[in-house]
C-alpha cells in the first residue's frame, strides 16, 4: 500500500509484547473516512519529536496484517519513516474532529 494518510483517533497504552518488546496499537480514519487500525508501533522507542498524538494526521507505508483476520488490521511497513502532520483541534465545540468522526455531521450538530 502506498503511503496512507491516517487521523489518529485511538492509541491504546503501551503493552508488554516477547517479540517487539512494548507496543502500542493505533487506530484511525483514512481520508476517505474508513477505518485503519495499525500494529505494531513501538511508541516510547520513537524520538519524542516523532510521538504523535490523538487527533493527528499521520503518513506512512502500511502493508496488510496477514496474521490478523480484521479488515482494517495493518501493519507499518517502516514507522520510522512516518511524516507528522497537523493536529484537529477543538476550536468551534469540537466541530471540525466532530465532522471527521461521524461522517460529515448532521447539519443539527453544526450549529454549536
Amino acid at each position: 500500500m502506498a503511503e496512507t494518510k491516517v487521523l489518529v483517533t485511538v492509541k491504546t497504552y503501551p503493552t508488554l509484547s516477547s517479540k517487539y518488546s512494548e507496543l502500542v496499537c493505533t487506530a484511525g480514519l483514512r481520508e476517505d473516512g474508513s477505518w485503519v487500525r495499525i500494529y505494531p508501533i513501538p511508541f516510547r522507542k520513537l524520538d519524542f519529536k516523532d510521538r504523535y498524538k490523538k487527533y493527528q494526521w499521520i503518513e506512512l507505508d502500511l502493508k496488510r496484517n496477514t496474521k490478523d483476520h480484521r479488515p482494517e488490521s495493518y501493519r507499518p511497513v517502516n514507522y520510522e519513516k512516518m511524516t507528522l502532520g497537523d493536529v484537529v483541534g477543538t476550536a468551534r465545540s469540537w466541530h471540525t474532529r466532530r465532522n471527521w468522526c461521524c461522517g460529515r455531521c448532521t447539519p443539527a450538530w453544526n450549529t454549536f
